[in-house]
């Protein structure tokens, strides 16, 4: 057996927790003292509250259990009652049904025991006898069956459900119930089919139908019938007979199982599901509003916890008042403590009340030295005395400056700095003047900064002075110069003339602001000015006729310092190197004209035999002619048909000499849109001259539909003619056989670099390009050919290149052997001419 504890053991135990609690306590700060001594009052009411809650709903918990097992009894009962009531008239009708089959009972003796069981139960309605020809043979229904229900001998059995219950009960050779269902024809009634045999055959049907309410009146038991709301039901819930209680609004229950129902149900048999017996409790409970200790706790609950929340809330709103306010001292304080501005306030006397660091950091003196001294102050400097003391003067009669004022202070160590102070009133609470406070900062090392930008301006200022270029900035919508350098001035004076009439000339921007327009809204108004300044600056060439200048002007956006958006132009003397590019446009035509001389220099030959043909012919004609009219041997037909001959042969010749004289002369660059199938025509004219000579075929093919060009149609006729003349060249100086001496020029569309071009491309069957030849092909003076000058490809290239286009040269292979050469150039569709607008005709050779 164990012993007791001793008493002093007992006490150290019970001292302990309440030790422990005690040190815990004191461990808390004074804030979370407070919050526990405010909550754990108002947790005690809530869990008092929730006790009572919880008790009261488990005492309604067990009640509706016991209602529920008092309902589920009695239905159950109920059942039995009404499954007992229909087995009997089941075994009644199915002894009528063996007497049938035996024979031992007519239609006549049917018709007396129907009467007798149909009077005697008052829920059967009618009992029908129905042979194997579903013919009614007999039947007898009660008084109050509507006569539209009543069965006649010699009826034959309707469609629908007795007949299909009728055809269940053959089949399966037992009772079988009908499932009533609301809205057919046996709405109200229960039918019971109990099969008849005829010497082991199927003879028919005894059709008992039963009423439903009938069945609930009378199966029913009275005391179940008065406690509960009984309904029969249907295999889809709907009710066939009886009543039932009306659903309970969830939202107006307060509480969480007010909305239940309290009910059973259960299948009647032998029907089974298709009728089903349903039993609702009336609500016999007061529910919420009849508890009233439920609502007395409840009240009596609720005001102590608001009562200690609203004490709870009004303590720790003074709480968060306090603390803002020891938060709001600190945070006043560090800031004062951290800030780099010097504070110092002054009573209405000029007495020192307050420094912060940063004015003793400043000065070198202590908050000790200083709280409390009246001028003059230790950190006057010796010399400026007289000056500062008349500014405090002035300080303390409230005449301030708003922008400040700039002193020298000395620090303790003797040394000066410059400072700026700002002096504003010092109100207190109640709206009195107390005296001033001052704000000090440091601008030495701003001032020094502004000497240096002072210094490195002039320094800029001297080197744009300087600038052989004009340079002007002027903002936009506006005819205010914000700067101009002195070649400006020199060219336009001080005036934003100059700058406008280069900018419009330029063509930036679009539609420049004219004094007409002085009231419109800048062009650039809402736009981001970030992308504009930050745009590539656009370069243009202008002639001024004021000055007889060619200036290149280029042109950007930029933020002025006072952030206005403005735009600077820079012009730059150009007219030197103007004359210089017309003196190399004007050799560079010289040279093509030349080129084109020694091309049909070379092609003389080529050029006599092609026009003596047809002078041999039009002196032919004309000796011809002479003699028939000598000997009369002519007539007028004849004479004519030979001056036409003679006239087409004098026209060829014509031509030719036309085409070469347009081919060779000498005019000004025209660029135009020209059509690519006109111009290679024309040079396949002049090249067919040498070709035929030299015995090469020419063929030829230009796409359809291509577009019209913007070039000079002379230049690129001598282009394409030099290519055929040398591809010509080639193929002889191969000694091709006849049946492969052949060029072959192609003219089709093709994209480069994203862009539409039209490919010119002329294929000869030659010896090829050498590799050293191709390094050196485009250079000046150099050339395979003994005459040769070398200049033929170069100035072909030259004039390819003016019209934005580009040319090259590839050998044609044959397996690892060169069977040919291919010469190539492409000219741009659109855009080739943008960039060469301005210029008269640059290097268009």
């Amino acid at each position: 057996m164990d012993e007791p504890l001793p008493v002093n053991n007992l006490n150290d135990l019970v001292a302990q927790p309440t030790k422990w609690w005690r040190q815990w306590w004191r461990r808390q700060t004074p804030v979370h003292q407070d919050r526990f001594a405010m909550l754990a009052p108002l947790a005690a009411v809530l869990l008092f509250l929730a006790a009572i809650v919880s008790a009261f709903w488990y005492l309604r918990l067990e009640e509706m259990d016991r209602e529920q097992e008092a309902v589920k009894r009695d239905v159950e009962y109920a059942q039995q009652r009404v499954r007992l009531r229909l087995l009997e008239r089941q075994e009644q009708m199915m002894r009528i049904a063996r007497d049938i089959s035996n024979k031992e009972v007519d239609g006549e003796e049917f018709m007396g025991r129907a009467e007798s069981m149909v009077l005697q139960y008052p829920e059967l309605q009618a009992l029908t006898w129905i042979d194997g020809r579903r013919r009614v043979k007999a039947s007898y229904a009660a008084p109050s069956v509507p006569s539209a229900h009543v069965r006649s001998a010699g009826d034959v059995l309707r469609a629908g459900e007795t007949e299909s219950t009728y055809s269940l009960a053959r089949d399966l050779q037992q009772p079988v119930y009908s499932q009533p269902a609301a809205g057919t024809e046996g709405t109200g009634l229960l039918q019971l089919h109990i099969p008849l045999t005829d010497q082991a055959k199927f003879g028919g049907v005894i059709l008992g139908e039963y009423s439903i309410d009938g069945l609930l009146r009378f199966g029913v038991p009275a005391d179940v019938s008065s406690k509960y709301a009984v309904a029969l039901l249907d295999g889809k819930n709907r009710v066939l007979a009886g009543s039932s209680v009306p659903p309970r609004n969830p939202a107006t229950q307060l509480l969480p199982w007010a909305a239940q129902q309290n009910e059973y149900e259960v299948p009647v048999s032998p029907v089974g599901n298709g009728l089903i017996i349903r039993a609702q409790a009336y609500r016999t409970s007061l529910g919420v509003i009849g508890s009233g200790l439920f609502w007395l706790v409840g009240a009596l609950s609720v005001m102590t916890a608001w009562m200690l929340i609203g004490n709870w809330r009004h303590t720790r709103r003074r709480m968060q008042a306090q603390q803002a306010l020891v938060a709001e001292t600190n945070f006043r304080r560090a800031m004062e403590n951290s800030m780099l501005t010097g504070m110092r306030a002054l009573d209405m006397q000029g007495r020192i009340t307050y420094v912060n660091a940063a004015f003793c950091q400043m000065t070198g003196w202590s908050e000790a030295e200083l709280v409390g001294r009246t001028p003059p102050f230790p950190y006057w400097p010796d010399a400026d005395r007289e000056q500062l003391a008349a500014r405090l003067d002035d300080e303390l009669q409230g005449r301030t400056t708003p922008g400040g004022f700039q002193v020298r202070v000395k620090r303790k160590d003797g040394s000066v700095f410059d400072a700026r102070l700002y002096v504003s009133p010092l109100v207190d609470a109640k709206g009195h003047q107390t005296g001033w406070m001052t704000s000090m900062t440091d601008i030495t090392e701003p001032n020094r900064i502004r000497e240096q930008l002072s210094a490195s301006y002039e320094r800029f200022t001297t080197v744009l002075e300087a600038l052989d270029a004009s340079v002007s900035v002027a903002p936009l919508g506006s005819e205010e110069l914000l700067f101009a350098n002195k070649l400006y001035r020199l060219w336009f004076g001080v005036q934003t003339g100059g700058h406008l009439q280069m900018v419009a000339q330029a063509g930036v921007p679009e539609h420049p602001r004219t004094d007409e327009s002085a009231d419109e809204v800048d062009s650039f108004v809402g736009l981001p000015t970030g992308a504009l300044t930050a745009a590539q600056s656009e370069n243009a060439e202008i002639f001024v006729p004021e000055l007889g200048k060619w200036l290149e002007v280029r042109s950007r956006y930029l933020n002025w310092v006072d952030g206005r958006l403005a735009q600077m132009v820079i012009a730059t003397d150009i007219t030197p190197r103007r004359h210089a590019e017309e003196q190399s446009s004007a050799q560079a035509e010289r040279a093509q004209s030349a080129s084109r001389l020694i091309t049909m220099g070379e092609m003389a030959s080529s050029v006599a035999h092609e026009l003596n043909q047809p002078l041999t012919a039009i002196n032919n004609y004309c000796n011809g002619m002479v003699s028939r009219i000598k000997g009369k041997q002519i007539n007028e037909d004849d004479l004519l048909a030979a001056l036409e001959k003679t006239a087409k042969q004098a026209q060829r010749a014509g031509q030719i000499i036309q085409r070469i004289r347009s081919f060779v002369k000498r005019s000004e660059p025209n660029r135009t849109l020209s059509d690519v199938t006109t111009m290679v025509g024309e040079a396949v004219e002049l090249a067919e001259i040498e070709l035929r000579r030299r015995n090469v075929r020419l063929s030829h093919y230009v796409a359809a539909r291509l577009p019209k060009l913007m070039v000079d149609p002379i230049l690129i006729e001598q282009v394409l003619v030099n290519l055929l003349k040398n591809a010509a060249e080639s193929i002889e100086h191969a000694q091709r056989p006849v049946s492969r001496r052949s060029v072959e020029l192609r003219v089709i569309p093709k994209h480069v670099d994203n862009q539409g071009v039209v490919e010119f491309s002329v294929l000869d069957s030659g010896a090829g390009l050498a590799p050293e030849v191709m390094d050196r092909l485009y250079e000046a003076f150099f050339s395979t050919k003994v005459e040769g000058m070398g200049i033929g490809l170069n100035l072909c290239r030259t004039i390819v290149e003016s019209h934005q286009g580009r040319m090259q040269a590839e050998n044609i292979y044959n397996g690892t052997d060169v069977a040919g050469c291919r010469f190539s150039f492409w000219i741009p569709v659109s855009g080739a001419t943008n960039s060469i607008a301005n210029k008269d005709a640059g290097v268009t050779a």
